[in-house]
């Protein structure tokens, strides 16, 4: 069965696994936290619970738990390796903490797998005048893939020689669908 759990600051839902729901709730550390009822969709996308405590010497301290983190950490820490150790999500949904979709990666793949914050919108992809650039990174060198008249055309040579060098490992440029007039 799955479990939709609603964010405290946004509309979206978390996706969890019937198992994962109940040890959430029941774990006597996160029920005393009120942990399942205190989730907020963090900046960077993925659910989080945080909470800030006024310590004895007046300081505070801040608690910050990740929810896929806790969650891989909990049931599939026999797939975590020392160069695998970094949680992500097989289809780039940060909400869906369903085992099934939670997977250790590589820093490397962490990074290839990181939203573009390209002005173009897309990875690998650079104006250059009146033209579109296809660049992509094998081996810590920028391999040119050619010059293209859209950044559509430019994105789906990327997404091409990503899949190629890197499989199911490769960032996918998310090809946005042209507006009328364009």
């Amino acid at each position: 069965m799955l479990y939709k759990v609603k964010l405290k600051n946004a509309a979206e839902e978390v996706l969890l696994d019937d198992h994962v729901y109940e040890w959430l709730i029941g774990d006597s550390y996160l029920s005393q936290l009120d942990f399942i009822h205190n989730l907020r969709m963090h900046s960077s996308g993925c659910a989080v619970f945080q909470k800030t405590w006024k310590k004895a010497d007046g300081a505070f301290k801040t608690e910050t738990i990740y929810l896929h983190k806790l969650v891989a950490e909990k049931f599939l820490m026999s797939t975590k390796t020392s160069e695998r150790n970094l949680v992500g999500t097989r289809n780039g949904n940060k909400l869906d903490c369903r085992l099934e979709n939670l997977i250790y990666r590589s820093r490397s793949v962490a990074s290839r797998k990181r939203k573009t914050s390209g002005h173009m919108g897309y990875t690998g992809v650079y104006k250059e005048n009146n033209r579109y650039r296809a660049v992509i990174s094998i081996h810590r060198k920028s391999v040119h893939l050619g010059m293209f008249s859209t950044p559509e055309d430019a994105a789906l040579a990327y997404n091409k020689k990503s899949r190629e060098v890197y499989g199911e490992d490769g960032k996918q440029n998310v090809i946005k669908p042209k507006k009328d007039g364009e």
